[in-house]
């Protein structure tokens, strides 16, 4: 029996052929699948002419798999875990419900609020999976552009990136953030004057603090005694050395003004800065990214964001 090039392994064939596989019987498989037992063979010989070999033969009364059926048995299963595999993804690709998100926060950014979040998104849609990670401000903006991450978290503005380059994103403001200034003597307002503990030199609140300078024209640059990615660190050592200045985001301070003893000093003008969610515009047409959106809405329409700084 020769193979018929242009005949279709049709997957209601292949679902017929496996189904009278598990029972031996074409009587039994048809009575099952609600068809004829005349519809059943015609099928089966479908798959015969199509692979060009028998698939069956009847031993006395009882019906056994052929080599060439032995080998296509296991060929219909491979390929219905493939389909079955690409209806999966289509369909986490497609629900609100299900799927994965992945989001990447700019690693001087207070996540408290986030946090608390993405506890209360989870118990609403368990079956989302959430991955999050920190990154420098470079790394993170490259890891949008190139599709790694779904969402960003992330300060605006920021005067590495041109508008062309912004025209492409989606950014829904998160909350109105600001510089605060600490020191260790209450009222000081000559900050320039004493060494300051600080961020990395490429860090987003590192040339908040540049700008600060520039714009109010001291003549000399900031001293600066350590340098620190994690905000609590540099708090710390500001504090166990006199004299020493440090700054914090506002939204940092109303979370951790319990534990901290540096005076916040105000000087003018106040610097303002905005975090935001950050996505590809495109990624808003997946159904889960939308809701997630939509979700974060819900959840500060319950209580604002200001308020569960300090919750």
């Amino acid at each position: 029996m020769k193979s018929n090039p242009d005949a279709v392994l049709s997957a209601k064939s292949l679902h017929y052929f496996l189904q009278l596989i598990e029972n031996m019987s074409y009587t039994q498989t048809a009575n099952s699948l609600g068809i004829t037992q005349p519809a059943l063979t015609q099928q089966v010989k479908k798959l015969e002419r199509a692979v060009g070999a028998p698939l069956f033969i009847q031993i006395g009364k009882k019906l056994t798999l052929t080599p060439a059926g032995k080998e296509l048995e296991q060929t219909a299963h491979r390929l219905f875990e493939v389909v079955n595999e690409s209806v999966d993804k289509i369909q986490q690709y497609t629900d609100s419900k299900s799927g994965h998100i992945s989001i990447g926060i700019l690693d001087v950014i207070e996540t408290k609020v986030i946090e608390d979040f993405l506890i209360y998104y989870h118990q609403k849609y368990p079956h989302v999976t959430i991955s999050t990670a920190f990154y420098n401000r470079g790394n993170l903006w490259s890891k949008l552009d190139n599709g790694e991450i779904d969402l960003a978290i992330t300060y605006l503005p920021d005067n590495s990136l041109s508008q062309d380059t912004m025209k492409g994103y989606y950014i829904k403001k998160i909350y109105s953030d600001s510089l605060v200034f600490l020191s260790s003597n209450s009222g000081d307002e000559k900050l320039n004057n004493e060494k300051w503990v600080s961020y990395p030199k490429n860090s987003y609140l590192q040339q908040v603090l540049k700008h600060y300078y520039k714009l109010n024209e001291f003549n000399n640059t900031p001293e600066v005694a350590a340098r620190f990615l994690v905000t609590s660190q540099l708090v710390k050592f500001a504090q166990a050395n006199k004299d020493y200045n440090a700054f914090v985001t506002n939204s940092f301070y109303q979370v951790h003004h319990r534990e901290i003893t540096m005076q916040p000093v105000k000087l003018n003008p106040i610097i303002y800065f905005d975090s935001n969610f950050v996505s590809k515009k495109f990624k808003l047409e997946i159904p889960r990214i939308k809701q997630f959106l939509v979700t974060w809405d819900n959840y500060l329409a319950q209580k604002d964001y200001a308020s569960r700084l300090d919750a």
